[in-house]
């Protein structure tokens, strides 16, 4: 990739995807089988972010230990892998605006499980618009931590002073700052009011806004 070229990173969920109905589902189907009353899509949006591990901890609430969260785990991932794509939507203005930023080098970098968030951007037709994609499970630390920002900018040969990180929690803005990149908030998504306490760079309230951004 020519150094020069922005090099943009994207959350997933929240921010490139719509998949709140599919994760509340999912989410709801663990809480079934552990005797809780289901959740409101609306209180999901609380659980996302860290991964689905922590993600499980929270929905168990009280009942949450090693082995109940295990097993957790294991029944969300195994229903999610079988409908992770039954509702969830690409947000209004993605796909243009993946082909108006094609001169930039694009990545994704999301604290969902790799083969998931691969199976998810193909199955939604997005997947070839990416030189690199990561998940959770793809390196020891997930966001905030740095260390995928790193080898993205490693991976394709960009220039961390023209490296973007676009998400829609401060768990997007605290990996871009602890990367030394550019930050920008999507306030469709999912946790934009925890901007309030680590504001991006920038915020936008519709994808195709990131275009003007980038070109400055």
């Amino acid at each position: 990739m020519d150094y020069m070229k922005p090099l943009i990173i994207f959350d997933l969920d929240g921010t490139l995807v719509d998949s709140k109905q599919d994760l509340c589902a999912s989410v709801n189907h663990v809480r079934f089988h552990f005797g809780l009353d289901p959740l409101a899509e609306e209180a999901i949006a609380g659980l996302i972010g860290d991964g689905a591990h922590a993600m499980i901890r929270r929905t168990l609430e009280g009942l949450a230990t090693d082995h109940s969260v295990e097993e957790g785990l294991h029944l969300f991932l195994r229903y999610y892998r079988d409908h992770m794509l039954d509702e969830s939507r690409l947000y209004p203005g993605v796909k243009e605006t993946l082909d108006s930023l094609a001169y930039c080098g694009l990545a994704v970098l999301t604290n969902k499980p790799y083969l998931f968030s691969c199976a998810m951007l193909d199955g939604l037709g997005i997947y070839d618009r990416f030189s690199a994609v990561y998940g959770g499970n793809s390196f020891r630390q997930k966001k905030p931590d740095p260390i995928g920002i790193f080898q993205i900018i490693a991976d394709t040969g960009a220039n961390a002073e023209r490296t973007w990180m676009v998400g829609d929690s401060s768990v997007d803005v605290m990996a871009g700052r602890n990367a030394g990149v550019t930050t920008c908030g999507v306030t469709y998504g999912y946790a934009a009011d925890t901007f309030e306490e680590f504001p991006p760079d920038h915020a936008i309230d519709r994808i195709h806004e990131l275009e003007m951004l980038v070109r400055g």
